[in-house]
């Protein structure tokens, strides 16, 4: 048994996770490069292994002739007759060959082609181990910036944050640790190439599968998703178990559960809203916080009509129109608002069919408290 040989294996299965098997055929290879450097061909050459004990030979076939023309593929018939008297003409002779009698080159090219089978079959492990980690959120330690991108180590490989996967004014620092989506992962002669992202809408939502239970294990799901990255994220969710609050299991007790993905995202906003098959509903939902009058929604045109309060409506709109950028992208519709007012003035209750009455308006005094409220806190920081 070739002990040395053996343990050198199962060390190296075991660090790089590199099977035995492709191993010894790293060695069965170069063990014929070594003889074709060697003897100048190996075309007959024979490499056995066993598998269990690493015992290994080589041999060349040789061919019984009467006079032997070419001494590396014939043998003569006198010195087959003297390795065993029973060969004759035609015969195959198994002649050994000894490995430690290889020049300082053949030896070379042979452990070259050992290492360079155990840089590929590493780069191989690497890349289908990152591969099933492609779409995932990974935790990784700023190393440095390359121009505007930046590098990030993620154990055993390195990834690249691009500039455009950046959150606009997210500055990193060395050895800070960050969590990343991967976007994609790529096969090179140099290793796999990692791009990950900060920007990614997925990003939001692998974050809240790994901190709420209920999303895991799919008891609350979340239908859509909408982020402005750095500034505001809008999610919809839904509960298959009718005992589970969608919007509470994400929140968690105190908030906890939603400030731990706030943190991880430096203060970006996560509005949390309950999904539903109603467009109109959803709409409205999708607006909060601000509230809504009427919404008619033409399911084939993709369009939504929506009516709130005068002095709800720059709540709707958001900063800059955000929230209701947003509140589009989430439900995949496009939203025009309108003000009280300016419903009435176009007629727009009575061209959707309402009759207006008092009874839509909500009551100023106390809403107009909760909208300057929120709309201090939200939208004008």
């Amino acid at each position: 048994m070739n002990k040395e040989l053996l343990e050198a294996l199962e060390i190296l299965e075991k660090e790089k996770n590199i099977s035995k098997d492709t191993l010894l055929e790293a060695i069965e290879n170069s063990l014929l490069t070594a003889c074709k450097n060697h003897f100048g061909k190996a075309d007959n050459v024979k490499v056995n292994i066993n598998p269990v004990t690493c015992d290994f030979a080589v041999y060349a076939e040789k061919e019984v002739v009467e006079e032997a023309e070419d001494k590396m593929l014939q043998i003569s018939l006198a010195e087959a007759k003297m390795i065993d008297p029973k060969y004759d003409l035609g015969d195959i002779v198994q002649i050994p060959i000894k490995s430690k009698e290889f020049g300082r080159i053949a030896t070379q090219n042979a452990k070259n082609v050992i290492l360079q089978k155990i840089r590929e079959e590493e780069r191989k492990v690497l890349y289908n181990d990152w591969y099933c980690q492609e779409k995932e959120v990974v935790p990784g330690v700023v190393q440095r910036y390359l121009g505007k991108n930046v590098s990030i180590n993620l154990g055993k490989v390195d990834a690249i944050l691009n500039e455009t996967e950046q959150v606009k004014g997210e500055v990193f620092q060395p050895t800070e640790r960050i969590k990343v989506y991967i976007l994609e992962v790529k096969d090179t002669s140099k290793g796999p190439r990692i791009s990950v992202s900060r920007t990614h809408p997925d990003l939001v939502k692998r974050l809240f599968e790994s901190e709420v239970t209920e999303v895991k294990d799919g008891t609350v799901e979340i239908k859509a998703i909408a982020r402005e990255a750095g500034s505001r994220t809008k999610i919809a969710v839904w509960s298959n178990d009718p005992n589970v609050d969608p919007v509470g299991a994400c929140v968690g007790l105190n908030g906890a559960r939603v400030n731990y993905i706030v943190n991880e995202l430096r203060g970006e906003k996560i509005d949390i809203i309950n999904w539903d098959d109603n467009p109109a509903y959803l709409i409205e939902n999708a607006l909060s916080p601000a509230k809504v009058i009427c919404v008619v929604a033409d399911e084939d045109a993709r369009e939504a009509q929506v009516i709130v309060p005068d002095y709800q409506l720059s709540l709707a709109i958001g900063k800059e129109g955000q929230n209701a950028r947003l509140a589009a992208r989430l439900t995949g519709y496009k939203i025009d608002i309108k003000s009280e007012t300016q419903a009435r003035e176009l007629g727009l209750f009575e061209e959707m069919g309402i009759e207006y009455q008092e009874d839509f308006q909500i009551d100023e005094q106390e809403s107009y408290n909760d909208y300057q409220e929120d709309y201090r806190e939200d939208y004008q920081e």
